[in-house]
């Protein structure tokens, strides 16, 4: 591989041939309208997966704690109160006793793990563990309000209170307290613990029963809509096909017309200067004895052929006749030649293009092209590199100028379409483009093309 000129700094390709047909076949697949869809519908899936099993949870967790609330207001008014007794609350032993198997037999259960009542002063009157009854703990203030308004509330209980040291190792519990009254009116807070798990459960009941509904009623709308976004998809990729026709008739019938104006100018106008030029010499040098005709004649001979040069060049311009014959190093050598001419310090490399289809290299050229005319009659450059690089499988153009600059993202200017139009030829060819440029900081062009 040849080394690029070292005063524009360029540096050589990092991306192998391989890895480039491969993320070219990825970006293929990624654009493919088909997959797109049903690539959205697996994430509006998930989506729908998780949020509805959030909202589930939330709803199983609220109507778990509801439930929680109406079996404790049940146990409270129908079950605690009307067994309370005046030696339950002056905590005669007997009274007590006479209570805690009530209790046992209609009250703890398999969802209630534990029950506590509370006298305003915040010392329990009765607990199943009954070694925390006539103990004291200070009341919250939702607890103090039941106790003063009634109603209920519910809680997730915090183990590492002394009170709740009994409970300790049995998991999450949520705690329900309510008020309740003993006999002459006097206002106690029942308390009813239950497993956390029940919520849990209760939570995982709710959706699984939603999350079939979820995915079946989205499957069916990816089938029903899967078969018209194919069908879309294949319409689009119709119209991609029929307008990449289209720019390639036209690209080869500018083609053509191009060769015929060089045809054209090439075997009339160029031959008849070059004649007229050969004529005017002879001219002066038999007009040796009129010195000012023969320096008028010479000046007209001059003019002539200066007249000629630049038809030559406008015919390489216009399309090279060694683009096929001599290859692409000749055509860009010509290229550059009234460049050069010009005082802007050329350098080109190309390395062997042998074997490359036409279609490739007319692509190069017409790429070269333009971006040497823009460095040269808008950037004003001082230096230019035109670089052709080959690997296997990959072919890479690079025309690097030391000039004026631009901005790429800015609209181009009436006119001025240049490398723009070139970018969907380069691309339905299999090709990238790229054009890197800052104003002041000069223009970098990079085509890389593949080959087989």
């Amino acid at each position: 591989m040849q080394s690029p000129p070292p005063a524009l700094g360029l540096r050589p390709p990092e991306a192998t041939a391989s890895g480039g047909r491969s993320w070219a076949r990825v970006r293929r697949v990624v654009a493919n309208p088909v997959v797109q869809f049903f690539t959205a519908g697996a994430l509006a899936l998930l989506v729908l997966l998780v949020g509805s099993g959030w909202l589930s949870e939330r709803a199983a967790t609220r109507e778990a704690i509801w439930d929680a609330r109406t079996t404790t207001d049940l146990l409270a008014s129908s079950v605690v109160e009307p067994a309370l007794t005046r030696g339950v609350v002056a905590g005669n032993s007997a009274a007590v006793d006479r209570f805690d198997k009530m209790m046992l037999r209609h009250v703890l259960s398999d969802d209630v793990l534990r029950v506590k009542i509370w006298s305003r002063d915040g010392s329990i009157v009765y607990s199943d563990q009954t070694r925390l009854i006539g103990e004291t703990f200070s009341l919250g203030a939702e607890e103090t309000d039941i106790l003063r308004d009634g109603g209920s509330d519910a809680e997730v209980s915090d183990l590492d209170e002394p009170e709740n040291r009994f409970e300790r190792g049995q998991g999450r519990l949520l705690e329900v307290y309510t008020q309740v009254r003993a006999p002459g009116g006097q206002r106690l807070l029942f308390e009813a613990y239950f497993s956390y798990d029940d919520v849990s459960r209760r939570s995982g009941q709710v959706l699984d029963a939603f999350r079939p509904i979820t995915i079946a009623v989205l499957l069916i709308f990816l089938a029903v809509t899967g078969p018209l976004v194919w069908v879309l998809a294949r319409r689009l990729d119709a119209s991609a096909a029929a307008r990449e026709r289209l720019l390639v008739a036209a690209v080869e019938a500018s083609d053509v017309e191009r060769r015929r104006i060089a045809r054209d100018l090439h075997d009339g106008v160029v031959q008849q200067l070059a004649g007229t030029s050969f004529a005017l010499s002879a001219t002066a040098r038999e007009s040796a004895s009129r010195p000012d005709d023969a320096r008028q004649l010479e000046v007209l001979a001059g003019g002539v052929r200066q007249s000629l040069r630049a038809l030559r060049s406008l015919l390489v311009e216009i399309y090279p006749p060694e683009l096929k014959t001599e290859g692409l190093a000749a055509a860009l050598d010509d290229l550059v030649a009234p460049v050069a001419a010009n005082g802007v310090q050329v350098d080109v490399h190309v390395a062997d293009t042998s074997g490359l289809p036409d279609e490739t290299v007319a692509l190069m050229w017409r790429v070269a092209q333009e971006a040497v005319r823009n460095a040269y009659r808008h950037a004003r450059c001082r230096r230019l590199a035109v670089i052709v690089d080959r690997e296997p499988g990959r072919v890479k153009l690079e025309v690097v100028d030391d000039g004026s600059g631009f901005d790429p993202s800015a609209p181009p200017a009436p006119g001025h379409l240049g490398l723009r139009s070139l970018f969907d030829l380069i691309h339905d060819a299999g090709g990238d483009l790229a054009v890197t440029s800052s104003p002041g900081q000069g223009t970098r062009v990079k085509l890389e093309a593949a080959t087989p």
